[in-house]
């Protein structure tokens, strides 16, 4: 009965496959954490994959929108710089004309001008100098005395007209080289080859009794004049000579006298004040 109930040995079959079982419990227990770091791996993957297209695409955008802007600020710029650039009128050359025809007329219109010019500085030039004008019988000092004086010689001149319509002086007739001086005591105000049509021409300040009086003396010869602006000069002192320069037909000294502002009528002036 005992060798009945003996179990029975195992053999080399029965072992192994209680062996095969563990092994596979083993072989379970390591593939589960595998799983787990594949099913990570896989899902890292996923998203890399789905990101990093995304923001591949979104960089070119940024960079799109970035250089657009860019672009924008520097055509602004160059608005600017355009529009302070057309602010000042368009010239071609030194005429304003636009047709060729116009330009024409501008040359011709200004080569007179030069043309003009050019003779004037050639009269200037060929004038004889202040100490070769001829003054014979002619003091160099106005005669007389007192704060006015006569502008020209006693007995050289004559008056062709006077102050009215429109003219603002009195025009003293007399030869070309004929010295003239200043009425009064004063310092220059203009000195100049040219003052409208005053031609070459000579103004003074003066005060004389108290009032404020200005003297004019137009139509000198070129190159006669013999004080500049800013100088002091005496009552009779020689300041030029008589010519025909301006808006004149003849030779002569337009003598103008203003007095506190107002015009009066020279020759008037000088007989009551002129010693």
């Amino acid at each position: 009965m005992a060798a009945d109930i003996e179990p029975t040995a195992k053999t080399s079959e029965d072992r192994v496959p209680a062996r095969r079982s563990g092994a596979r419990v083993g072989v379970r227990k390591i593939a589960a954490p595998l799983r787990s770091v594949a099913i990570f791996g896989a899902v890292g993957a996923l998203v890399a994959a789905v990101a990093l297209p995304a923001y591949a695409a979104s960089k070119p955008t940024d960079a799109t929108a970035q250089t657009v802007q860019q672009l924008a600020a520097v055509d602004a710029q160059s608005l600017v710089v355009a529009s302070e650039a057309t602010a000042a009128p368009l010239v071609r050359g030194a005429f304003s004309a636009t047709t060729p025809e116009e330009i024409e007329k501008k040359k011709a219109e200004e080569a007179a001008a030069a043309a003009a010019r050019a003779a004037a500085a050639a009269a200037s030039a060929s004038t004889p100098s202040s100490g070769t004008f001829n003054t014979a019988g002619y003091a160099l000092v106005a005669p007389g005395s007192g704060e006015v004086r006569y502008p020209l010689p006693l007995g050289s001149w004559n008056v062709s007209r006077t102050v009215g319509g429109g003219h603002n002086g009195a025009d003293m007739l007399a030869p070309a080289g004929t010295p003239i001086y200043a009425a009064a005591s004063g310092v220059v105000r203009a000195s100049a080859e040219s003052i409208g049509g005053y031609g070459v021409a000579v103004m003074l300040d003066s005060v004389v009794g108290g009032q404020r009086v200005q003297t004019t003396y137009g139509h000198m010869l070129y190159g006669s004049r013999q004080v500049q602006a800013g100088q002091t000069v005496a009552a009779g002192q020689l300041i030029g000579y008589v010519g025909s320069t301006g808006r004149s037909t003849a030779n002569h000294l337009h003598f103008e006298v203003w007095i506190n502002g107002g015009l009066v009528e020279p020759m008037s002036w000088l007989s009551v004040n002129a010693g």
